[in-house]
């Protein structure tokens, strides 16, 4: 919605600089954010459909990605301790960064059949480090946009960490496909793959400490810093008693009242699904309760001052809801498209991968460039219409089978980093609905953020923006286990249907919050608020 604002003087050549330094910064961190999460996510995956393991196994196997759901924990400490030497943002990337190089190479050396404990233990350390990198990377981003220039942003930092994907999910299927290998293409096997993404990141590392731009000295919460210890501790102990309490009461005891003797798998996996939420709702509230008891002072400034907003918790509801539908499709993707409709890990690769990916790019900057004409609320609307229709897609991939449109060949190609031994046909009803789906996704993607910085006080950004976009990666992560039972159970097509009708409560929230969203377009500096 268009303000009212006083004509300001043209930017000089010293400030255009300093802004495409700015853009060219949340470029490169967005890889470095999406590399590490298509390692535990959809790469992850392809590795594990074509180790042979189901469908069910690998939904409860996303549950590696839980750290990315509750690291509004541990996102205080951020806010709080300055690492020495390269400041309280950029020091932390490092950090993280160097510790991602270090776990992947040692994921790369685990089975995920002959050691599937270690794997997921490694798996889970892998998103633990990525997502506390990601609480840097939000607070980073946050802290050095302007209001005028996070929509571009955005849609930017999307185009990198899309452009990750490509690499680790539709470069690597390309690498490891069994075919393309038998003809002379590039022999990799996944752990070659991991080693790689390793190599990756510690060159990550090098450009967050010599590259991105410094910030000016912000204001950071005023806490004793032995208080966020011992409340980080103290959350911590009560996850754990959460977990033990799930794990030798509430597991076992709901196995024999779902899944007795003489249930089959599926009621099994239902059994483990209902004491995954049972330990969920005992959990949550118990680390709440250490936090308020140990003084965590940070963390509870933090929620309290995002709380005192209006609309606050109809926002977290929102935030929840918008990407669930696209989530609950997308959360077993791979398997569905290997293992189900039988495409070629090649094929999967260039269209899904590849195709898909940068038509994803495509939608965020169309995105980007749509919201300045549209507005947020306008752009969040229309965007997740076009993000529901699009799970329909799948449902008639599902129902139709492949062979239904005419598609094309992807003729044989080597680039040097990747080669295709061979032409690799390419089923037109695939490549019809990757295509609606990424574009809707991206554009998407890059309200979505826009919205999520505006909800930030900067005081707190790493802690808000962990808590708000933890809870946008609710979906992605907690529907994977309830996914791979409700696809077992009742279809692929039932599935998608599904998929699409958990679009609607997003849809119906943003209408009614229409006028406090449309408040978040109010740039600050036209009341008098200065950029760092």
């Amino acid at each position: 919605m268009p303000t009212s604002r006083a004509a300001a003087p043209a930017p000089t050549v010293a400030q255009r600089a300093a802004a495409l330094h700015r853009l060219a910064a949340v470029t490169l961190l967005g890889f470095a954010s999406g590399l590490p999460l298509a390692l535990t996510g959809q790469a992850m995956q392809a590795w594990l459909s074509m180790e042979g393991l189901d469908v069910a196994t690998i939904g409860f196997l996303s549950l590696v990605g839980i750290p990315y759901t509750f690291k509004f924990l541990w996102a205080p400490l951020m806010d709080r301790f300055e690492l020495p030497l390269l400041g309280r943002r950029r020091g932390w990337l490092v950090l993280t960064q160097l510790a991602l190089a270090g776990l992947l190479l040692l994921l790369a050396g685990t089975s995920p059949t002959g050691a599937t404990r270690a794997f997921a233990l490694l798996a889970v350390a892998v998103a633990f480090v990525s997502a506390s990198q990601d609480v840097v990377i939000d607070a980073y981003r946050t802290d050095l946009l302007s209001p005028g220039e996070r929509g571009l942003g955005s849609s930017l930092n999307v185009l990198g960490y899309r452009l990750a994907m490509i690499l680790s999910g539709g470069v690597a299927l390309i690498w490891t496909d069994p075919a393309n290998a038998a003809h002379g293409g590039a022999a990799w096997n996944w752990p070659a793959v991991y080693r790689l993404m390793a190599a990756l990141m510690v060159g990550a590392a090098l450009v967050s400490a010599l590259l991105l731009p410094r910030l000016a000295h912000a204001a950071r919460p005023q806490t004793v810093a032995r208080h966020d210890l011992l409340g980080f501790a103290a959350v911590l102990a009560a996850v754990a008693a959460g977990y033990l309490v799930t794990d030798r009461a509430l597991a076992p005891l709901l196995r024999g009242l779902i899944a007795g003797p003489g249930a089959g798998a599926l009621a099994a996996k239902w059994a483990d699904l209902a004491a995954l939420l049972a330990g969920i709702a005992i959990t949550l509230p118990l680390a709440a309760w250490a936090a308020r008891r140990a003084r965590f002072e940070t963390l509870l400034s933090g929620l309290a001052s995002y709380f005192a907003q209006p609309g606050a918790a109809a926002f977290l509801a929102f935030i929840v809801f918008y990407k669930l539908g696209d989530a609950f499709a997308g959360s077993l993707m791979t398997p569905f498209l290997l293992k189900s409709m039988a495409f070629g890990p090649a094929e999967v690769g260039v269209v899904n991968k590849v195709l898909g990916l940068w038509l994803t790019i495509a939608g965020a900057i169309v995105g980007g460039l749509l919201m300045l004409r549209l507005g947020l609320w306008r752009a969040l609307l229309l965007f997740g219409v076009l993000q529901m229709a699009s799970n329909l897609g799948f449902w008639w991939l599902a129902v139709a089978g492949k062979g239904q449109l005419a598609g094309l060949s992807i003729p044989a190609f080597d680039w040097g980093f990747v080669q295709l031994a061979q032409p690799t046909p390419v089923d037109g009803g695939l490549l019809l609905v990757i295509a609606a789906e990424n574009l809707s996704g991206g554009m998407g993607t890059a309200a979505f953020v826009a919205f999520l910085m505006s909800l930030c006080n900067q005081r707190f950004t790493a802690t808000q923006f962990a808590l708000l976009s933890a809870f946008a990666s609710v979906g992605r992560v907690w529907v994977g286990p309830l996914a791979g039972v409700l696809a077992e159970a009742i279809g692929w097509p039932a599935f998608f249907v599904v998929s699409t009708v958990a679009a609607l409560p997003a849809l119906a929230l943003l209408w009614w919050l229409r006028a406090p969203v449309r408040a978040l377009e109010v740039d600050p500096k036209t009341a008098g608020a200065t950029d760092d």
